[in-house]
């Protein structure tokens, strides 16, 4: 495809850099890579003096890159190729702000070393999966037709995309490796690192998501054994063929013993004999394992009230805390159980001081409306990275991470990138969030996408995104029960769909109460996990908050929650506020043209109006079984059916 949307770089955001004289000064591959943005934005390069200059010269990291003003000159200088390439970009977020007036020197690095995005992309059209597992915005970037794709250009594209907001790792293929999948470590590699070219002058290094089992698979093998020799020989020839295709190669990404993919557990070892295999064949080239910590039993018994897939990650990982190699990340998820509108931050985060641990985000809207829905996720990441799980004098979670941030991509070949046009803003946002866990970036993400817009156009944008977490949880999951979808494609309500199933996912519904108690006391246990104070507080019942009592506690529907409000009351009064937001959204865009790009405005509403038809079948499915297994009435006495 070529006729893209430009998301979030058009020409136009790169004005105020047009007819200026810049100076690059810096050899190498991102050097030119920078010109060659200077030269797109219609600004003129020179050698002598200069309006900007951009020098490359040693310092702190060659991520890191300081910006300042004086005597009329703007300057960039950065320890490394990629540090230009993000000072550069910065300049493009700054505007005219970049060329008035004097600037002190202000250092700007990543917190984190490692910003990854995780493709769930498929080579061949799975059966079941699709193309893209989990994918709400078309198909693969870079397969077609069973293969690589021979025209990379929107890669090139993407990874431009990608640099601007300063991710530096992209793994391009699913996590559950299938038979097709699992010979890009072989008989592909050549392609594979064609697309690694292509991510390379943009200072971004390729992953590969590879199969536990791939000596059985593709070496001819009868065990994957981590603890074989002749396993470790495999394992270590065959990350020798990588890095002699791939130079500059980033290492494995493993999803093991979870959901049915294999692992060790099939040979009586553990995730710290299996990820410190793959390790110990990364290690002389500098390569990394992330490890995902996704592991738990997903054929459970539905009856047995003592088990508990929130408990999975930390039973499973927090006794292997220093077992690790330095070179393996541990990937956790944010929350305990999926990617959930509402959870509380996985004890993980702070339970293995001594290894390398990775926050996983899902910027692909799985379980938060798949794209059909607006739903801005940054809020969400914002609490988590900053969590403190020590209480309020401790360090927050974004902190005390060793192994960096990783997500789940939401991109596809849709000409919006993103197949709803707003979920850009997500992936937006997990790049800059990943650089840096304080930044807001909604309103840089506006003014990029669409530079110039009338202060009408942008007070639109921030109405439809500001509250639409808050809005899709009140119609959805209310105060941390999660889960009431439907099973295999997760969209749309089902409040029962996983409630007798081996998933672990329950709501534990009857026509006393509703929530999963998790205390110490009485419960699974899961609350005494974290740490003192939140420990202390999850348990009781009077501290927990609000928006997680459901996950904690088992309550009455007459429990009299901190607003004041009983629990099946706040059901009722979340539904019907979360479809009126929806229905007063949907009247703000009818309103929109002539203020946004006619196709960015015909597609949003496009997407509301299944928002609003699915907005109220969650409404009316979730407040009519409440009151059919509660048997109270709506004190408003709205209609339910």
């Amino acid at each position: 495809m070529t006729d893209v949307h430009p998301a979030w770089l058009p020409d136009a955001a790169f004005a105020p850099l047009a007819a200026r004289r810049v100076r690059v000064v810096g050899e190498g591959l991102l050097a030119g890579t920078v010109r060659g943005e200077v030269t797109r934005a219609g600004a003129r390069l020179v050698t002598g003096d200069a309006d900007v200059v951009l020098e490359q010269r040693e310092g702190d990291g060659p991520e890191a890159y300081e910006i300042a003003r004086r005597d009329g000159v703007t300057t960039v200088v950065a320890g490394g190729g990629p540090g230009l390439l993000y000072g550069l970009f910065h300049l493009v977020r700054l505007g005219e702000e970049a060329f008035a007036g004097d600037r002190a020197p202000e250092r700007h690095a990543p917190a984190h070393a490692l910003r990854m995005l995780d493709h769930w992309d498929n080579v061949d059209v799975h059966p079941v999966m699709g193309q893209v597992e989990r994918g709400y915005a078309g198909g693969s970037i870079f397969y077609a037709d069973g293969r690589v794709r021979e025209d990379l250009s929107r890669v090139a594209a993407y990874a431009r995309l990608l640099a601007a907001i300063g991710i530096n790792r992209v793994a391009v293929n699913n996590v559950n490796v299938h038979r097709r999948e699992a010979r890009l470590l072989t008989d592909d590699l050549p392609d594979v690192a064609r697309i690694a070219d292509v991510l390379r002058p943009w200072g971004i290094r390729l992953h590969l998501s590879v199969s536990f089992a791939s000596p059985v698979l593709l070496g001819g093998h009868t065990s994957a054994d981590p603890l074989d020799p002749d396993v470790q020989a495999w394992w270590a020839a065959a990350t020798e063929r990588v890095h002699a295709a791939i130079p500059d190669f980033g290492g494995y990404v493993v999803k093991a013993d979870s959901e049915g993919q294999p692992g060790p557990f099939a040979y009586g070892r553990d995730h710290a004999d299996g990820a410190n295999l793959l390790a110990r064949a990364l290690a002389p080239h500098g390569g990394v394992v992330h490890w995902r910590a996704f592991v738990y039993d997903h054929r459970q018994d539905w009856r047995d009230r003592t088990t508990d897939r929130a408990r999975a990650a930390y039973d499973h990982f927090a006794p292997l805390d220093g077992r690790f190699a330095d070179n393996v990340v541990v990937q956790v998820k944010h929350g305990p159980m999926d990617f959930q509108v509402r959870e509380p931050v996985s004890p993980v985060l702070a339970a293995m001081p001594r290894t390398r641990l990775a926050v996983e985000l899902q910027v692909t809207q799985e379980y938060t409306g798949q794209q059909r829905h607006v739903c801005y996720l940054a809020p969400a990441w914002r609490e988590a990275l900053g969590f403190r799980p020590w209480g309020e004098d401790g360090a927050t979670v974004s902190e005390t991470l060793r192994g960096g941030v990783a997500a789940v991509s939401n991109v596809g070949d849709d000409p919006f990138w993103t197949g709803h046009p707003l979920a850009q803003a997500n992936l937006y946002a997990y790049g800059r969030l990943a650089w840096d866990p304080d930044a807001d970036p909604l309103d840089e993400w506006v003014s990029l996408t669409f530079p110039g817009a009338a202060p009408a156009a942008r007070a639109l944008l921030h109405d439809t995104l500001d509250r639409s977490r808050r809005t899709y949880e009140d119609y959805t999951a209310p105060l941390g029960v999660g889960w009431m979808v439907r099973p295999g494609h997760h969209y749309g309500p089902d409040v029962d769909g996983y409630e007798y199933t081996p998933w672990g996912t329950y709501h534990f519904a009857d026509r006393d109460g509703i929530g999963v108690d998790r205390t110490v006391a009485t419960g699974t246990g899961y609350a005494g996990q974290y740490p003192r104070p939140w420990s202390d507080v999850y348990e009781s019942r009077d501290t927990c908050p609000d928006e997680l009592l459901l996950f904690f506690h088992h309550v009455p529907y007459s429990h009299v929650l901190a607003s004041g409000s009983t629990v099946i009351q706040h059901v009722y009064d979340t539904h019907f506020a979360g479809v009126a937001e929806v229905e007063r959204i949907v009247a703000a865009w009818d309103r929109a043209d002539g203020l946004l790009p006619a196709d960015v405005v015909a597609r949003v509403r496009g997407r509301l109006v299944e928002q609003l038809r699915s907005a109220r079948e969650w409404r009316d499915q979730v407040n009519t079984y409440f009151l059919r297994k509660s048997g109270v009435p709506d004190a408003r006495r709205r209609t339910i059916h």
